[in-house]
């Protein structure tokens, strides 16, 4: 019998595309994200699946709220957590350095590092104790290079990518596999999120190509832990065929 995955950023794009596919191949699930609404919704689409799920109402940026969260699971529970994915993440506003808003770049670095640092120390203790454990940590193409704009997103990134070859060093004598995944340009909230609500030039990002979608993350999620015992998946870099690099995207006129 499987144990559990715990996801965050569960409640929409990557996080829900990954739960669906998880729980299809028999994990039960403790799916974390800060909108509990979203996650009863995507609660109630898994029902009729034969696995238990556990919903977590928290904001990974708060390391007690955090700590509380997963040490108030039921030990049952907790001690059959297999997998974390660390998928909360977000990139806020784009432009050059100078003209930065320091409100974004705290939001980006308290998600996008300071989180998955939370949460993994939170779980990893649970992990250690299965003889298979596995972290996936979602990074991006911003994490491999940068682009123009970019700066604090693609450092966080970068750290991300960093963080998940530390941790494989780290936790190696504990059986516990590290994979990292770089998506490139995929369609979700990402882009909504970035320009705050600007749904025209959210979508204009997208034009002129066929990018991404979140079912080909959680594809590469579901192939990287179903691998056998001795193999591990460390780094995942995925682009749609019109992306060549970070910056540089064929789109149709």
């Amino acid at each position: 019998m499987k144990g559990y995955a715990l996801i965050t950023g569960a409640s929409s794009g990557f996080g829900e595309a990954i739960a669906h596919s998880l729980a299809n191949e028999g994990y039960s699930l403790i799916l974390a994200a800060r909108r509990t609404e979203r996650l009863e919704s995507l609660k109630e689409k898994l029902s009729h699946l034969p696995i238990h799920i556990e919903l977590i109402t928290v904001d990974v940026r708060e390391e007690q709220a955090v700590i509380a969260a997963i040490t108030s699971l039921p030990e049952n529970v907790k001690d059959r957590i297999e997998i974390l994915v660390n998928n909360a993440g977000l990139a806020v506003g784009r432009g050059p350095i100078d003209q930065g808003i320091s409100d974004d770049w705290n939001r980006m670095i308290d998600t996008n590092i300071k989180g998955l640092l939370y949460v993994t120390k939170a779980v990893v203790p649970y992990l250690k104790k299965q003889t298979h454990g596995h972290i996936v940590n979602i990074a991006s193409i911003a994490g491999k290079e940068v682009y123009a704009g970019g700066n604090v997103y693609c450092a966080s990134k970068h750290a991300v990518d960093a963080l998940s070859r530390s941790m494989r060093i780290d936790l190696v004598s504990y059986g516990i596999k590290v994979t990292n995944i770089a998506p490139g340009a995929a369609e979700t909230e990402f882009s909504l999120v970035r320009f705050k609500g600007d749904q025209d030039t959210a979508a204009s990002v997208y034009e002129g190509y066929e990018p991404l979608q979140a079912q080909d993350i959680a594809d590469s999620v579901l192939f990287a832990v179903t691998r056998p015992a001795h193999v591990n998946i460390s780094d995942i870099t995925i682009m749609p065929t019109a992306q060549a690099s970070a910056s540089i995207l064929h789109k149709e006129s």
